[in-house]
């Protein structure tokens, strides 16, 4: 059975920084790409990174040089890092493995002072 679980979501204020991770369980990590996603309150669900199995990543230009996707497959595991962060980056944040319904539980992020 394949699981995703995300942690390290909290409160940080304006301009600080959070590190999500992503635990897949199941022997399938190393073989998906895995994508990060957050919803923010009345709003639907929006893409913010992938990285291939291969390392390969893409960004949303709006989280273009804070955010960083990396993937370490011996631990089974995707993080990002998020700097600079604004209040408007305030979400709920989901992993995904790329082209399957698989997704996390998702890791609440909220920017405030």
């Amino acid at each position: 059975q394949v699981q995703l679980v995300e942690s390290g979501g909290g409160l940080v204020q304006p301009g600080g920084s959070l590190t999500l991770s992503c635990v897949a369980s199941g022997d399938i990590f190393r073989n998906y790409g895995m994508g990060w996603y957050r919803q923010a309150p009345g709003k639907g669900r929006e893409w913010l990174t992938s990285i291939t199995n291969s390392g390969r990543t893409n960004y949303l230009d709006s989280v273009k040089g804070r955010f960083t996707i990396s993937r370490d497959n011996a631990k089974n595991t995707v993080y990002l890092q998020m700097n600079s962060l604004k209040p408007e980056d305030t979400a709920v944040y989901y992993c995904r493995f790329l082209g399957t319904g698989y997704w996390g539980q998702g890791t609440q992020v909220t920017v405030s002072s």
